[in-house]
């Protein structure tokens, strides 16, 4: 059995949690961020109405390995593609992105063409997005 992919990283995976746009509720933002840090990660919580320029510049700032944004407001076809194209313009464009919410079927199937890298509804396991958050910062190291 070879080294575990932990044992090959030089730090903990960097995660930022961020909330766009005008919505102002955090509570799963934060149980999210807990469970992400619980398991090993360094958790920056942006906090709550970031624009897509201060996520990406936080994202920036603070070398972070993946990117988490919750959305309750319904803004996510105008706040996530944002976000993404500032990370290509920045030449940061191989930062992956995940993102949670409310998110109707056919948003997070273009959402995910468009390069989110995977889009977790309510009710979705805190295993389940603590592996696939691991999975893709995995991927990029």
């Amino acid at each position: 059995m070879g080294p575990s992919a932990s044992s090959l990283r030089s730090h903990p995976i960097r995660v930022l949690i961020a909330k766009p746009g005008l919505d102002g509720h955090d509570r799963g933002a934060k149980v999210v961020a807990r469970a992400l840090r619980d398991a090993g990660m360094e958790v920056i919580y942006a906090g709550l109405r970031q624009t897509p320029e201060e996520i990406v510049r936080a994202a920036l700032e603070e070398d972070v390995d993946i990117i988490g944004l919750s959305i309750l407001s319904g803004a996510h076809m105008a706040l996530f593609p944002r976000v993404l194209a500032l990370l290509k313009r920045q030449k940061a464009g191989n930062v992956p992105v995940f993102a949670g919410g409310i998110i109707p079927d056919e948003d997070a199937r273009r959402l995910k063409r468009a390069g989110i890298r995977a889009i977790f509804g309510p009710g979705t396991s805190l295993d389940e997005i603590v592996s696939t958050a691991q999975r893709i910062a995995r991927r990029r190291a």
